[in-house]
Order: C-alpha cells, then sequence, then structure tokens
C-alpha cells in the first residue's frame, strides 16, 4: 500500500515538541506515551528487518511497527488477525447494527472519568439488550453481541458511544430452540432507549455515591450530590439516542464493517489533505447533511488537533471491544456450538493450515510479494533499535514506511 502523503505522525513531529512545552503539566502519561509511539511508528528508532526476492534478490528494508492502538499505521494488521479469529464465529443468520449514544451533558463528565463512565456504557447497553430481548413480548431468547467503543465524531470532537453488532435471533429460555427475530426488525428502538436511560442514570448516580467520580474545572461543584443530580435532571427527561440499521446482506458484509470499525482510531492517515505552520486540513462528514453536502473540510490550528486527537486516549488497560450475552468470553465457544446444532449447521472448517515442526527452522516468508519480480520475499536480518541494516552497506535497496 502507497504511504500517504501526510499522516498523523509527520503533525506529531512537527508539532508535537512546541505543544508539549505548550501544555507542560496538562498532558498525562498516557497521551504521551502515544505521541512517542506514533512518532516512532516504522522509523529506524524501533528497529526492524531486511527481507530479500529469492528469484531476484531485491532487499527492503521494513522498520518495527509501535503496536500502538491509537496509532493510525498500526490498526490494519490488528483487525485482520481479530477479523481472522471471528471469521470462524460467524453464525448463517441476519446481523444488526444498534448503536447507544451518551447525551452531550454526560459526554462532558465522561471526560473527565472516562475509565468509569465509558464501562458504564459497555455494560448499560448490554445490559439493555440482554433484558429487552429476554422478554417474551419482545423476542424471549439471550442473545450475543459485539460492543465497539468509539469516542468521537468526525471532526474528532468528544462523542463517546457504542457500535454493537448482534446476530437478529438468540436461544430460547429454556435452550431447546433457536429464536429468530422478526425479517428486518430486531428490537424496538424506542422500548431499548427508554431502559438504556434508566439503567446507565442509576449506575452513574451509584457509582457518584461510591465517590468513583473526580470533577475539575467548570465541573468541579458536581462532587455535591445535590449538585450532581441537578446537572442530570435535563438528560432523565430527555430522549436518548439508540439508533438500529438495516440488518446486514450476510456474513461477508458483516465481516466488512468490522473490519471498518473495530480497530478505527480517531482519524485515518487518509483523511489528511495538508499541514503547515497555521494548520491542518483533513476531510470529515457532516451528518447533519445529505448526499455530496456530507463531504467536507475542515482546517484546524496544528495544536488544536493535536489536543481533539489525544482527547481520544484511552485509559491503560482498557479494553475497547467486549462481547456479551452468548458471545461472553469463557462460554462463546459452547454458545455458539449450540447455536450451530440448534440451525442444524456445522462448525466451519479451519482454513489455515499450521505449519509442521520441522518447518520452524525455515526463514520467515511474508505476506507481500517482491515489489519488482513478484518472488517470494524472505527475512534475511534483524536490527536493533537506532541501528543501521547491515544489509544497507551492498548497496541500494528500498526503505518501506508504508
Amino acid at each position: 500500500m502507497r504511504r500517504p502523503v501526510l499522516e498523523v505522525a509527520d503533525i506529531f513531529r512537527d508539532h508535537g515538541p512546541a505543544w508539549r512545552e505548550a501544555n507542560a503539566g496538562h498532558v498525562s502519561l498516557g497521551q504521551l506515551k502515544v505521541m512517542s509511539a506514533i512518532e516512532s511508528c516504522r522509523t529506524a528508532a524501533l528497529g526492524g528487518h531486511v527481507a530479500r526476492c529469492e528469484d531476484c534478490a531485491h532487499e527492503v528494508v521494513s522498520y518495527n511497527s509501535c503496536r500502538n492502538r491509537h496509532c493510525p499505521k498500526c490498526q490494519g494488521a490488528a483487525a485482520r488477525q481479530w477479523l481472522a479469529d471471528r471469521q470462524a464465529e460467524l453464525l448463517p443468520v441476519p446481523y444488526f447494527h444498534v448503536v447507544f449514544t451518551l447525551p452531550a451533558a454526560i459526554a462532558d463528565i465522561a471526560y473527565q472519568n472516562k475509565a468509569v463512565i465509558y464501562d458504564l456504557l459497555f455494560k448499560a447497553s448490554a445490559e439493555t439488550m440482554m433484558t429487552i430481548a429476554a422478554d417474551p413480548k419482545h423476542l424471549g431468547a439471550r442473545i450475543a453481541m459485539t460492543s465497539v467503543l468509539h469516542t468521537w465524531g468526525s471532526a474528532m470532537t468528544h462523542h463517546p458511544h457504542v457500535h454493537m453488532i448482534v446476530p437478529g435471533g438468540g436461544i430460547s429460555l429454556d435452550g431447546e430452540t433457536w429464536v429468530s427475530c422478526r425479517p428486518g426488525f430486531f428490537l424496538s428502538v424506542r422500548v431499548l432507549s427508554r431502559l438504556f436511560r434508566r439503567l446507565f442514570l442509576e449506575k452513574l448516580a451509584a457509582a457518584h455515591a461510591a465517590g468513583r467520580l473526580q470533577f475539575f474545572g467548570a465541573h468541579a461543584n458536581l462532587v455535591d450530590r445535590d449538585a450532581f443530580a441537578q446537572y442530570l435532571a435535563p438528560s432523565r427527561g430527555a430522549e436518548w439516542v439508540v439508533y438500529s440499521k438495516r440488518p446486514f446482506g450476510g456474513p461477508e458484509a458483516v465481516l466488512a464493517y468490522l473490519a471498518r470499525y473495530t480497530h478505527r482510531v480517531a482519524i485515518s492517515n487518509r483523511r489528511l489533505i495538508a499541514c503547515d505552520g497555521d494548520g491542518v486540513t483533513f476531510k470529515y462528514k457532516d451528518y447533519r447533511a445529505d448526499g455530496l453536502a456530507r463531504q467536507k473540510v475542515m482546517r484546524l490550528a496544528p495544536g488544536e488537533f493535536i489536543r481533539r486527537f489525544l482527547i481520544h486516549v484511552l485509559p491503560s488497560g482498557f479494553h475497547r471491544i467486549r462481547h456479551y450475552g452468548l458471545f461472553a468470553s469463557g462460554v462463546r465457544s459452547r454458545n455458539i456450538a449450540r447455536v450451530r446444532a440448534l440451525l442444524a449447521t456445522s462448525t466451519p472448517r479451519d482454513q489455515d493450515e499450521r505449519a509442521s515442526e520441522g518447518d520452524e527452522a525455515e526463514p520467515r516468508t511474508l505476506d507481500h510479494p517482491c515489489p519488482c519480480c513478484g518472488g517470494r520475499m524472505v527475512i534475511v536480518e534483524r536490527f536493533e533499535r537506532d541501528r543501521a541494516p547491515r544489509a544497507a552497506s551492498r548497496g541500494q535497496i528500498r526503505i518501506d514506511t508504508s
């Protein structure tokens, strides 16, 4: 894949030092680590390897990835591996896409309490789905779901919401049959919205009472119980956004969607247009507009661009992809086998043949072919951080930073 003309890493390298100095004392260690990882990603600072074509002897130097989950460069490989694991778990039923969004007032305090409130968003949305689905008036079944947290809007503003992928049906409460939802309809969005609002506000009030929330700046007074209750009062009467899209066209469409969403970061390098001393220009979508008018261009000062990117850095160890219901860890394999048995389908064969022990000593072969002749590329040298490859002294070689 051709390297984009402009990358987030370029913006960090050019404007990051001045921004860090101007914001010293106001940037978390986690945010600083993300900046450093992205700046170093696929550079000599992280070391790398040299691959040689077995046919034409063409050599390519590739630098190591930072593997940080916020890095725009590193998510492609992570997504492919994750999708390979999920592909064997796909069920031969329609899949639905449901989105749970936090109101703006709660999103404001979520930024100061990421770990707590994002976790409540996951739990309240999952509990909402499982409760309504188990109700005989709606579906009367135990369902499965995969939830993915996004904290951004298209312009990188703070907009926490959960994307949920749900098979269109579930195992009956007695465990004896598969219960399918109605064609093209899963669960009532209105009913989901009301229960989600109640569950989330109950959990949020409990977190406040337990002293798990912190407030700073304009929200410092919310430490007081009465002030906090008054702050939440408008949200109790407002309609919360729960959106259900039409079902996917099939398993392939589900995988295509997951590939786009599961490992997405606040902005991809493909959306960047230009950067100079005065600003960063990038493409975004205005969802209030329709058709071609939805595609727009925004320009931000470099410091504001960096700030917006970093507000989406997640707390260390926080899981942004979670599985619930029948897909919960520990019971997922057993439940998937049970569903397939109820649907009278067999488990897909694993198409990936493992290499035998006798092949482990063979040189590692890269997935991509030689850019010159299409031959097989084999790793012939590895070099450590801040070291030059020995192969560089043998002649002209290509540097791959894509």
